[in-house]
Parts: C-alpha cells; structure tokens; sequence
C-alpha cells in the first residue's frame, strides 16, 4: 500500500508579514508588498518590488540566534523554518529529511572576493549551514530547477517518503531580489514599469519579490493541514525562458497529477496558479487550464501581492493556498483588471468564501519546466 503523505506545519516570512496569520491578514485587506524602491546599488533607476524591511529582519533574527556569521537569506530561512522545528516532536535521525528550495542562493556572495563568501555562494553550502544551524543528521537535499523549485521541493519530499527513506522532512524555501537577478530580468525586458498585473490586457511583466516559506511533510496524519495525493513535473523543453505556446508541459504536468490523484478536473476546487504577468506565461496557463476543462475553476495568482519571489513562489504560494482551504476563503488576484489572455479563465476578483476539497497548485519556469501538485483536505 502506498503511504499517505501529508504537510502538517507550515510557515513564511515576506515583506507582509514574518508568520503565515499576519500574511493572511494583509491579504484578506489587499495589502500588497510591492513598492517603489530606488536602491542604487540594485538598480540604476527606480523599481518595483517586494522586499523585506532589513531592520526587521535583524530584530526578528536576534530572538532566535546571536551569530553574525549567516547571510541575509540564510537568517530568512532560518526565521521561516524556526518555529516549525520547535514545534516537532521527533528526533532528528537519519529518517528525517531536509530539504532547500532555491533558484539563486546567496549569489550576492560571488561579488566579494574572499574564498569564504564564494564557498557560501554554493548551494550546497546553504543548505550545510541551514542544516547545522537546526541539527538535522541527514544530508541536505538541494531542489534547484528554475521557478518551479519550491512546489517540486513538495513533489520529491513525497516521492522520498513514499519510498520509505523519510519518514519526515523538513522543506525551506527562498530567494532574494538581488543585483543579478534584477539586471537578469531587466535584460530580458521582462520586468514591468508598475506592480504586476497577472492575466490582464494590461500586463507588462514581472515584478520581483523576495521571500522564505517553511513547511514539514510527513507520512504521520496527526496534525495534518493538508494531504498530497498526485504531483507531476514535466520538461517541454521549448526554450531557454519561453514556455510553450500550446501549454503543453504544463498540460501534461496537471493531466498526470490528476491521474495519480485519482480526481476528474471537474473535482477541483480552486487553482493557485504560477500567473507571473508575462504576456506569454499567462497565456501559455489559460490555453493550458482550457486544455483540461479547468476554466470555471476560481483561480488566482499571489503576484500581486509578492512579487516573484523565484524559488520560494512554489512553496509560499502552496503555503497560502493552504490557508484557503483551512478557512474556506478564495482571495483576490491583486491587480487584475480586465481579462487580457486569448482564452477564458476564471480569475478571483475579489474575496469570497468558498469550501475547498480540492485544491491545485502550478508553476512553470525557465527551461521549459513545469510541476503540478493536487491537495485535498484532511477529513
């Protein structure tokens, strides 16, 4: 019999808020994280983005460790997945997995020149130092595939501990905006001149965000908030940062998570899509969503709230979406305005109350990848 798998804790730390009931609170309000920033040593010219408050970050950092040696992402991570490990309540053996979701890593290190903040600029160095830093005793997994990191980070804890190597796992998420990662966008002409607006005629592009979302997946149902019943991540391979015109991986991402999660499409609830507000991203999901007869399904895209926060949207998107479903809520997808992709989706306008069995998450990235995961509600 194949094990049942299931996320029992969850946690985030954005410019909205550092615990998942205050981001949930600033949602349900409207609030979005994204400002005008005009930081130099970032960007020549004045940006949009979210970004977390440095000052709180250091205040909320030294309540949990005095150590100065942990760059700035790593005390993210480590804010994020903090009180999830003092809430567990079993040893950290060779069972216990853990887990790091990034697409950057602390890539701001490669501009200094000492060999002690290049070593730190390896992803596998993050992940050692995280690990350490908690006491985990298995060797850190590192999930680093473009956009899609943090939701497949969720397909392989499953994966493991359906195979029976875990028995839990400890998953962290995160990316910051940095020098690169703005110019990297910026090259591509893909960042907009406002707040992103996912799906709408109006969309420009991205807007960049940072952030780190903490979850603990385990195949014990006690204190369960959610269960994974079918993932699926599928490589188009159509082009180095276009995704495919036809939505085909992403397609057949969804088609084949449905399939393990046994459920007709017709059974889903609510979509948390990847919705980055690139004119061919968005259209690319909506051709995709049709192709499987999910466009009456409510979705929406937590851009407008965050940004694009790389390699930590996956997990901190699923995070929220959790919360929908505990709460039997559906919040709006900030900045929509009119419809602006060829075929009809169902976008969430404003907040509505909603009871939630099924809920489904996406993200697609550069490369041509592509993941989906089904949940379902715990009864």
């Amino acid at each position: 019999m194949i094990k049942e798998v299931f996320i029992t804790e969850t946690n985030c730390i954005t410019p909205l808020g550092f615990d998942v009931s205050t981001n949930i609170q600033n949602i349900a309000g409207g609030l979005s994280g994204i400002k005008l920033h005009q930081n130099t040593s970032l960007m020549e010219k004045p940006f949009y983005s979210s970004i977390i408050n440095d000052n709180l970050l250091n205040e909320a950092f030294a309540k949990v460790s005095s150590s100065e040696n942990f760059t700035r992402l790593e005390k993210m991570m480590i804010l994020a997945l903090h009180p999830i490990v003092q809430n567990s309540k079993f040893d950290f053996d060779t069972k216990t997995g853990f887990l790091l979701s990034t697409t950057k890593g602390n890539i701001t290190d490669l501009t200094n020149q000492s060999q002690t903040t290049i070593n730190n600029a390896y992803l596998h160095q993050i992940a050692k130092n995280i690990a350490d830093f908690f006491g985990f005793k298995a060797t850190p997994i590192v999930i680093s595939n473009a956009c899609v990191s943090g939701i497949l980070a969720i397909s392989v804890a499953k994966k493991l501990i359906q195979s029976e190597m875990y028995d839990n796992i400890f998953i962290v998420a995160g990316d910051e905006v940095s020098e690169f990662v703005l110019s990297g966008f910026n090259s591509f002409q893909a960042m907009s001149d406002l707040p992103c607006k996912p799906y709408s005629v109006n969309r420009s592009g991205v807007t960049l965000g940072e952030a780190t979302a903490a979850v603990l997946v385990s195949s014990d149902k006690k204190n369960a908030k959610i269960k994974i019943i079918g993932e699926s991540a599928i490589n188009d391979a159509n082009h180095i940062s276009g995704p495919s015109r036809t939505g085909e991986g992403l397609f057949r991402s969804i088609q084949k998570a449905l399939a393990e999660a046994k459920i007709d499409s017709k059974k889903i609830d609510y979509i948390s899509s990847h919705g980055t507000a690139t004119p061919f991203n968005d259209e690319m999901e909506a051709i995709a969503f049709n192709r499987l007869g999910l466009e009456k399904v409510p979705v929406n895209s937590l851009k407008g709230f965050y940004g694009h926060t790389l390699g930590a949207s996956g997990l901190l998107e699923t995070v929220i979406g959790i919360q929908s479903v505990l709460e039997g809520k559906l919040y709006v997808s900030l900045g929509f305005d009119e419809l602006g992709v060829s075929q009809s989706i169902n976008i969430i306008e404003k907040n509505e109350n909603l009871n939630i069995n099924y809920f489904l998450k996406t993200a697609s990235g550069f490369g041509g990848c592509n993941t989906a995961v089904v949940f379902e509600k715990v009864s």
